[in-house]
């Protein structure tokens, strides 16, 4: 049995010696069952790990990661019979358990709420991870609990694929938190998890693409799966927009779903205000206040504009501050005339109808 005394403290380890893993599961255990802070490395970055269901690890996990404007925490699992544990895997989530994982995917599903509430989203989901890293998922069972699965770097700095990495953009108070680190040298420059949801009709990437960076499409089979949309890209957006702003661009015909989706949007804000389309007004504005960030929300239609002179008098460009969103309904009418800068984060949304379903195509740039 191993006393572990919380201090940091860096393994150097050959993935390939089976004795030194084994040694480096045996402290990396009892670290987390003394509630503290793990960083070690998958097949995409360096994670950091911490007890999932654990209260105080994920204080001090919160602490490490800095300000995180309500963005919900993964886990890692050792395998689908764990993850069922701790989440309900419907039928959509299972093709992708069969298919994908372990892999590079994290699959979004209603959890049960056995981690601390503040590892779930705030719509009640919860993200699944199995790395394909058997050294992580070999720690996960010997553990028995699901432990955090989100990227060692302090909210907003760089990717680690190194311990360097993770350590040189580090304040020395957040430094001060770590208690272990596995290191096995420079990590391959893959990209991050896919992040799946599929708690909607039909799974929909939330970071990543299904579908080779053509877009996903969407199945929505009522009104409230268009609001739990909406929530869902803001939240999946929140750093860009406090960056640079963000912009949801809106096609389809009456009755698709357009307005809608610009309800989801101020419900994410907690906008109490009644949204309405605004046809004869072209634009209306509100102020939000939401998680500690302060900004406006701009909601427009353009269907009646005919040229770039009339579109001008609008000057959309300049809407596009920090913390700003700006949801544009009839986006293919104005389109030819209209440019943001190369930064903005733009949505675009296609709104049909199909089999008494709405189609929802999204393409991100």
């Amino acid at each position: 049995m191993v006393t572990y005394v919380l201090e940091m403290r860096i393994i150097k380890l050959d993935i390939n010696d089976q004795k030194q893993c084994a040694l480096a599961l045996e402290q990396a255990v009892a670290c987390l069952k003394a509630g503290g802070l793990l960083i070690y490395p998958t097949e995409t970055v360096y994670g950091i790990g911490a007890d999932a269901e654990s209260a105080a690890a994920i204080d001090k996990l919160l602490r490490y990661k800095g300000r995180r404007e309500g963005k919900p925490l993964s886990i890692a699992v050792s395998d689908q019979a764990m993850a069922a544990k701790y989440v309900e895997i419907n039928d959509q989530a299972q093709k992708f358990y069969q298919n994908f994982l372990p892999g590079p995917f994290t699959v979004v599903s209603r959890s049960k709420n056995l981690v601390d509430p503040r590892v779930n989203s705030e719509f009640g989901t919860l993200g699944i991870r199995i790395p394909a890293y058997p050294l992580i998922t070999d720690l996960v069972s010997k553990f028995g609990r699901a432990i955090t699965s989100t990227s060692a770097n302090a909210s907003g700095k760089k990717r680690p694929h190194t311990v360097n990495d993770v350590l040189n953009n580090l304040s020395a108070k957040q430094q001060s938190l770590i208690d272990l680190i596995i290191d096995v040298g420079e990590l391959p420059q893959n990209e991050p998890s896919v992040v799946v949801d599929t708690t909607l009709s039909t799974p929909i990437a939330l970071r990543g693409s299904l579908n080779d960076n053509q877009g996903e499409t969407l199945w929505s089979q009522n009104e409230n799966e268009t609001l739990d949309l909406a929530g869902r890209l803001m939240l999946n957006h929140l750093n860009q927009l406090q960056k640079s702003g963000l912009v949801f661009a809106l096609n389809g015909h009456l009755g698709m779903g357009k307005t809608i989706f610009a309800k989801g949007v101020a419900k994410f804000l907690d906008i109490k205000e009644t949204i309405s389309s605004p046809t004869y007004s072209y634009l209306n504005e509100y102020e939000y206040t939401r998680l500690q960030t302060s900004g406006k929300f701009y909601h427009l239609d353009v269907w009646k504009i005919e040229s770039q002179e009339e579109l001008n008098l609008l000057d959309i460009p300049s809407l596009v501050q920090p913390n700003n969103v700006v949801v544009i309904e009839w986006f293919s009418q104005i389109a030819q005339w209209l440019s943001f800068a190369p930064q903005t984060p733009i949505v675009t949304l296609d709104f049909n109808q199909e089999e008494n379903r709405r189609k929802i195509h999204i393409h991100e740039r």
